[in-house]
């Protein structure tokens, strides 16, 4: 590294495509830098992930005491919504603060503000302090997209969802993804009327079809309304309600509006004019190091355009990985893992490796199993519960998909087994502890 610069690595954003490689590498005696103008953590750590998982906990609650019925001493359950908002905020408020002194604990300089490019080597930060660096990295991920529609400005973001302070009676929301589907959830267990406008007519989409029509099924029993091709063309204030266009001249009234129609990267005044940086609409192009077509700035996390998924744990190992690539550890290419992924619905769908549809083309051996069956899973009497697996004519685990409440944690388990292609005498020989779900999960590997 050059001292003829201010920092030897600049990072734009203060998430997880920064932080979690920032941090180690500040540590190692490079000079580090981190911009961010918001809460450090960025969008997963306070108004994403973490959020939707603390006020996700309820709902779980819910869903368990329900089915077990007259085994508990209660009346049913029902969530407080703002109880829950502000357990929610206990959880997330001290975060940001653990985050920046783990990265100034490490020798990291944090600098607040918003940061745009001057030239390669150089941003100025809210148009007044100018800052160079050896290398910058660009990790400012995904912003919600808004539908370029009238009276687009009635509609909210998740952020403004996971904020409500009182729980609208009527909810509608546009888009079929995780954020529709996961915020459709908790809404309707808290009590509200939801209705989900579809683009299209698939829900989901790189999920698994049938566990997420048995999902969009079970929902649907819940009270759930779901509109395909709907078609949405405006929004309108109507005396004390909102009303949504739609269809061939439909109205639907409503209380709030959630635009979940997707996330897109965060360019904005980013003054990528003014360097070599090559994007479009889905993100930074880079190459197999993470670098940007100007040679000295990267990029990590979700605003790379890439064809891994867009999610935390991805953004992390980019973010390692960039700490070992300029810290000299190493000089290869990244290599990515098996990066699973789950939408916390209830139940909730899991996946990780090759999905079944590409399994089925290659000829390969599916084996599915009716998990709501199972004993373990009886225990909760869960009624929606079923794994498909993919293996290889080696007998490797390549890939599987749950749908179950504790699908996430039995993903997580099966992970090393499709990463590490252990063969089936090496599964064998892990003995496990009894009885428990990971035990249950290796019976599929």
């Amino acid at each position: 590294m050059t001292t003829k610069f201010d920092y030897d690595v600049l990072y734009i954003g203060g998430g997880h495509g920064s932080h979690d490689g920032a941090a180690p590498l500040a540590g190692t005696g490079v000079r580090v830098g981190v911009i961010e103008s918001g809460l450090m953590g960025g969008t997963c750590t306070n108004r994403g992930c973490n959020a939707k998982i603390a006020l996700d906990e309820a709902v779980k609650l819910t869903r368990e005491s329900n089915r077990l019925g007259d085994i508990l001493n209660h009346h049913q359950m029902t969530i407080n919504w703002s109880r829950n908002i502000a357990h929610k905020q206990d959880i997330i408020d001290p975060l940001p603060a653990g985050l920046e002194q783990r990265l100034t604990s490490n020798g990291a300089t944090i600098i607040r503000g918003h940061a745009r490019f001057q030239d390669a080597h150089t941003v100025v930060v809210d148009g007044k302090q100018t800052v160079t660096a050896d290398k910058i990295v660009i990790a400012t991920g995904l912003k919600p997209h808004r539908l370029d529609i009238p009276g687009t400005d009635l509609a909210h973001d998740s952020t403004d969802f996971l904020n409500l302070q009182k729980l609208p009676a009527r909810i509608t929301i546009i888009g079929s993804g995780y954020i529709s589907m996961e915020f459709a959830t908790i809404a309707n267990a808290a009590g509200a009327k939801v209705t989900i406008l579809l683009h299209g007519d698939t829900v989901l989409r790189h999920f698994y079809q049938p566990y997420v029509k048995a999902v969009v099924e079970d929902l649907k029993q819940r009270g759930v309304t779901f509109v395909a091709n709907a078609n949405v063309q405006s929004f309108a204030k109507t005396g004390d309600h909102l009303e949504v266009a739609y269809g061939d001249h439909q109205q639907l009234a409503t209380d709030w509006i959630l635009d979940a129609t997707g996330r897109i990267p965060n360019l904005d005044d980013l003054g990528l004019e003014n360097v070599n940086v090559d994007y479009d609409r889905h993100g930074i192009q880079v190459n197999d190091h993470l670098q940007t077509t100007e040679t000295n700035i990267y990029a990590s996390g979700d605003v790379i355009k890439s064809t891994q998924p867009k999610l935390t744990p991805a953004a992390t190992f980019e973010s390692k990985y960039l700490m070992q690539l300029f810290s000299g550890e190493t000089t290869a290419a990244i290599d990515f893992p098996v990066t699973p992924s789950v939408v916390f619905t209830s139940p909730r769908i899991a996946q990780a490796g090759m999905s079944v549809d590409d399994g089925k083309q290659q000829g390969l051996t599916i084996s599915t199993n009716d998990l709501a069956h199972y004993w373990y899973y009886r225990i909760d009497k869960e009624p929606l519960a079923a794994s498909t697996q993919i293996h290889d004519q080696d007998g490797h685990l390549v890939g599987v998909t749950e749908i179950s409440d504790q699908a996430p944690e039995a993903i997580n388990t099966l992970l090393p087994a499709i990463e590490f292609k252990f063969s089936p005498a090496q599964v064998n020989r892990l003995v496990g502890l009894f009885p428990t779900l990971g035990y249950a999960a290796w019976h599929r590997a």
